[in-house]
């Protein structure tokens, strides 16, 4: 009999010769070359993984950015202040307060029953050409300057006071007459329609922040600005009897004859 070798399958076949090959040793003992084969690669890999390992290891920790502690001096320290001098005249003192400016009580029409109205009538309108209005009634300098209020740059939608354009509104629908042209190429095609143009009227009566809130196109939006711009002073507003910034919202009609 010649030598059989183990990782060959005829010895296999041979002790199985004439036996049921269907039970489950004959199928292991038939693999048994390829599990062998298979558990020594397991096992160098394995092998290798664990000499391996603390090598990988500490070589990712000789790489890794190290923690910098900063220690703190005294550059944070304050030095002492200079020696003042006695022979430096002191500050000046603050400039003392404007006079104050005469008020006369105002208080904003409310519908009340009889009995809660107050005995004290509101002020004329000549009484306010001559005096401003205020929460209170205060006797002041007649001849105290106007001082400008911008209420920190907001801009109310109404005041104590709302502007006023000069003259009054029949003198500012006249004025628009005047100046707002009717731009032909909307005459021909037969344009009509309204402008409403929103503006603030500032503390010094001018006019500033021109926004449309409807257009019409054909040149009668750009039109209407044109005029509004080259308004003259209003009566600017007033709120607590100081002149305030306030809006102001004017429709332009644009209506052909008939």
């Amino acid at each position: 009999m010649t030598k059989l070798n183990i990782f060959d399958h005829k010895w296999v076949n041979m002790v199985f010769e004439g036996r049921n090959q269907d039970y489950g040793a004959y199928v292991l003992r038939k693999k048994s070359n390829e599990y062998t084969i298979k558990g020594i690669i397991f096992a160098i890999i394995g092998f290798t993984l664990v000499i391996a390992t603390p090598v990988i290891v500490n070589f990712i920790k000789a790489n890794l950015p190290s923690e910098k502690v900063v220690l703190l001096d005294d550059a944070t320290k304050l030095e002492e202040p200079p020696p003042m001098d006695k022979d430096q005249p002191p500050p000046p003192d603050p400039p003392p307060p404007p006079p104050l400016k005469s008020t006369v009580k105002f208080t904003p029409p409310e519908i009340k029953p009889d009995e809660e109205v107050p005995d004290e009538p509101p002020p004329t309108q000549e009484k306010l050409k001559e005096i401003d209005a205020g929460q209170e009634t205060v006797e002041g300098d007649p001849n105290a300057k106007e001082e400008l209020n911008e209420t920190d740059g907001q801009i109310l939608m109404s005041a104590d006071i709302n502007p006023e354009f000069p003259g009054g509104e029949s003198k500012m629908y006249e004025y628009l007459r005047e100046h707002v042209e009717y731009p032909p190429a909307a005459k021909e095609a037969g344009v009509q329609g309204k402008v409403t143009i929103k503006f603030a009227v500032m503390p010094d009566g001018s006019i500033a922040q021109i926004s449309f809130l409807k257009k019409i196109g054909w040149n009668c939006d750009e039109s209407a600005e044109k005029a509004i711009k080259h308004m003259p002073r209003w009566t600017p507003g007033k709120q607590n009897g100081h002149p305030v910034a306030v809006w102001f919202i004017l429709p332009v009609d644009f209506t052909l004859d008939e």
